[in-house]
């Protein structure tokens, strides 16, 4: 198995009002967006190519949204990458980006 283009744990996963899980796992591994419980089941998953992330325009810095197979997915990552060494996710803006990239994408 490759090593994952993007991972981040600690992540707030929720549909909208609805909170999945609190400390979930967000991974782009082998062309494959994975939404994980803190437990690591799978919440939802989708080839990276059919994942839009974006940013909400009414949230806070530390959100961004992720639409797969026809579900929008409200994710809580961080305002900033943390400093190294440090615990917490990266920032929102490095997953959109991330997910850009994998799928070959630019802005």
């Amino acid at each position: 198995m490759a090593e994952p283009e993007f991972t981040a744990s600690g992540v707030r996963i929720g549909k909208w009002l609805r909170s999945l899980t609190r400390a979930g796992q967000v991974r782009i591994s082998d062309g494959r967006l994975e939404l994980l419980t803190s437990y690591g089941s799978e919440i939802d998953s989708a080839p990276v190519q059919a994942v839009r992330a974006s940013k909400p325009w009414f949230a806070s810095e530390d959100r961004a949204l992720a639409d797969l197979n026809g579900k929008r997915y409200v994710l809580t990552l961080g305002e900033h990458d943390p400093a190294p060494g440090e615990p917490g996710p990266p920032a929102a803006r490095r997953f959109i980006e991330a997910v850009r990239k994998a799928a070959g994408r630019s802005h």
